[in-house]
């Protein structure tokens, strides 16, 4: 527990002084599962996930399942291709050795990145590599510096098994870094790839936290991500504190990947 308190008092240490300007001010936040840059049927296609990323007009964008010079990946560093075919700021954690590279979170910003960390999701007992479920688990925290203040983006990929006993005790250890932001007086979005529908139990202390589900908040119709091809379950989430307003949420219809991504306006009052 201190080293985590070190850690957001690092990730923090720029974020009391500054608040967001007076003016009204639009934000777009993309939650992107890309499947290692791949389609659903497994075809290389990292270069429409950056189109896409661009044409979505997003600043900050969180993705999952990101290789590094994995043999998967032929090599590619994938959060670096993607930042340079978006034109944006990157950052990277990695969750797991794999392939001889790496398999992990990113975030990509128009704004840039100031410090940032993967901190791991321990459960007990811990998630050995085994199969695509059981994997260890991590969130990427990261300050993204806006023209309107400072912002703690956390980005995460829970437990994939039908037994919801390992993300619940992921959820707990969310809950635990979301404390420390908010408490250090940082604005806060957390969302990724949950891997749980909506009704789930072990989602609920997140809105019992006081976090808004920006789908509840501002989106319409059932908000389904998944499978690209057909989706039939809403399981990637974009998750607010209480310094936003949701203008609109939506997910994107661009089969790109596994997933479809979902894009979420916030208005800075």
């Amino acid at each position: 527990m201190r080293s985590l308190l070190l850690l957001v008092a690092v990730l923090t240490a720029g974020c009391t002084p500054a608040r967001l300007a007076p003016a009204h001010t639009e934000l777009r936040v993309l939650v992107y599962n890309i499947h290692a840059g791949k389609d659903a049927g497994g075809a290389d296609n990292l270069e429409r996930v950056a189109a896409m990323i661009t044409a979505s007009g997003a600043d900050i964008v969180l993705l999952q399942e990101v290789d590094s010079a994995t043999r998967r990946a032929q090599g590619v560093d994938q959060l670096a291709a993607l930042a340079v075919l978006t034109r944006m700021h990157g950052a990277f954690g990695s969750t797991i050795e794999w392939q001889g590279g790496s398999f992990g979170l990113a975030v990509l910003s128009r704004h840039p990145i100031g410090a940032h960390a993967l901190i791991p999701l321990r459960t007990d007992p811990p998630q050995p590599r085994v199969d695509y479920a059981r994997e260890p688990r991590g969130v990427l925290v990261a300050t993204v510096t806006t023209p309107h203040g400072p912002l703690a983006v956390m980005n995460t990929h829970l437990d994939a098994g039908r037994d919801g006993q390992w993300r619940r005790q992921e959820v707990v250890h969310l809950l635990t870094v979301a404390d420390s932001l908010r408490s250090a007086d940082a604005r806060l979005i957390l969302g990724g790839d949950l891997n749980a529908r909506p009704s789930s139990p072990e989602l609920q202390p997140l809105t019992e936290a006081g976090l808004r589900d920006a789908w509840i908040a501002c989106g319409q119709g059932e908000g389904f991500s998944f499978p690209a091809t057909a989706p039939d379950r809403r399981i990637d989430y974009l998750f607010l504190d209480s310094g936003f307003d949701c203008q609109r949420a939506r997910v994107l219809p661009d089969e790109a990947s596994d997933h479809r991504a979902l894009l979420v306006t916030l208005r800075l009052p």
